[in-house]
């Protein structure tokens, strides 16, 4: 091997060493931003998991699902509660901000707004389904 193959590899080498750095630094900054997210996040997705509001909201999508014969699917992901009914669906999502209820319809989100707990669940169900 010559000198200037020896020193091409070297150069190769160090350039392949700097752009790892650069991207572990890059998905490091990644890890923070979405560890600062959750932790932003966790007490209002505490808070939707533990609250009557959510039990409430769940017997009334059973109960309303029921009158119009209609099965509501119900199902956790992660942090998000989504009911599905049809071609619907309403997705409870904390947020920063508060929790916000995305209505959903044939894969399309139609519109959201902030959901408040101290409020009634039946009016939201029935809001959604109609």
């Amino acid at each position: 091997m010559s000198f200037l193959d020896d020193l091409e590899n070297n150069l190769k080498s160090l350039e392949s060493s700097e752009q790892g750095k650069e991207d572990a630094e890059r998905a490091q900054r990644e890890r923070e931003g979405e560890r600062a997210q959750a932790q932003a996040v966790a007490p209002f997705a505490e808070q939707l998991k533990q609250s009557p509001y959510t039990a409430e909201l769940l017997k009334q999508a059973s109960r309303v699902g029921f009158s119009l014969r209609t099965k509501v699917h119900i199902a956790w992901l992660g942090t998000t509660l989504r009911l599905e009914a049809r071609d619907k669906r309403l997705e409870l999502r904390p947020t920063p901000r508060g929790i916000v209820a995305g209505y959903i319809e044939n894969g399309r989100e139609t519109r959201t707004e902030p959901c408040d707990l101290q409020g009634n669940p039946e009016d939201l169900v029935r809001q959604w389904l109609a």
